[in-house]
């Protein structure tokens, strides 16, 4: 009997030939990116040896990779958490000039779109909090299943069993018609919804993986459906318009670490730790 997977990491090193994890650096004399490193690197798995070579330098070798056509099939790309005076943090976190996520983003988009492989691509641009907005649509609690049936700590006793406020999705494709809108979606399960499960589950599906992670991805929806054209595109834009520069100072690199920040270097310096036992 095989071993249920512990990451989707894993299943994807059994079922679906290899991905790459691009990281970007976070001081100019690290060579590793060690503090960005961190943050997909943090399960327990990722730390292990056998993963050292599916990680490369997002400036060094994603535009490269774009180019000559050697992206596998399952690639993360990671922002840059903390910022220098000659490299600013591109994360879209305060303090840091939102326009240096957006440039990013735009970065990312130009590469893949210039890439060999556009016809095969869809690129997912997921945001992990709402940004303080106001959203009058109601979380969802009905239906939504704790994952792993872990309760929080008194005295509140979280079930984990209701999602939380929206967050911005954004796919990419050529074989995604111009204007097209994702709302709900139709399945699996009549209380599903696109959720950030969405993504393993996505590529469970894609992939033909043997197992889920979680009961959350086997109830989240799919992002697949979103391919929605027999033909792909031959009319997406070959660059994106500059993103208007948001903050009159540079990068205050003289600033305390945020939380977010903290829990980087503390999640470094645990794989630092691991992987020199390992």
């Amino acid at each position: 009997m095989m071993q249920r997977p512990s990451s989707m990491s894993d299943e994807l090193e059994t079922e679906a030939e290899d991905g790459l994890c691009f990281v970007s650096r976070c001081r100019a004399e690290e060579e590793d990116g060690l503090c960005s490193v961190s943050r997909c690197r943090s399960e327990e798995n990722l730390r292990k040896l056998k993963y050292i070579d599916n990680f490369h330098q997002f400036d060094l070798d994603f535009k490269r990779h774009c180019e000559e056509g050697k992206l596998p099939n399952y690639v993360v790309v990671e922002q840059r958490y903390f910022e220098t005076k000659i490299l600013a943090g591109n994360d879209d976190h305060p303090s840091h000039d939102i326009s240096e996520g957006q440039r990013f983003v735009k970065h990312v988009y130009e590469a893949l779109r210039s890439s060999p492989q556009w016809n095969e691509i869809l690129f997912v641009v997921l945001y992990d909090e709402h940004g303080g907005f106001y959203d009058h649509v109601p979380t969802p609690d009905t239906g939504v299943p704790s994952p792993d049936g872990i309760v929080g700590p008194p005295p509140y006793n979280f079930q984990f069993d209701q999602l939380g406020i929206r967050v911005p999705a954004i796919l990419i494709s050529p074989w995604i018609e111009r204007g097209t809108v994702l709302h709900e979606p139709s399945g699996p399960y009549p209380t599903s919804q696109f959720e950030h499960s969405s993504i393993p589950a996505t590529v469970k599906k894609i992939f033909n993986l043997p197992e889920f992670l979680t009961k959350r991805d086997a109830w989240a929806g799919t992002f697949d459906v979103v391919l929605n054209r027999n033909s792909p595109r031959i009319d997406c834009p070959v660059t994106l318009p500059e993103p208007v520069k948001m903050r009159e100072s540079g990068p205050r690199e003289d600033k305390n670490l945020n939380d977010f920040q903290q829990v980087l270097v503390l999640l470094a310096a645990m794989t630092t730790t691991t992987t020199a036992t390992t």
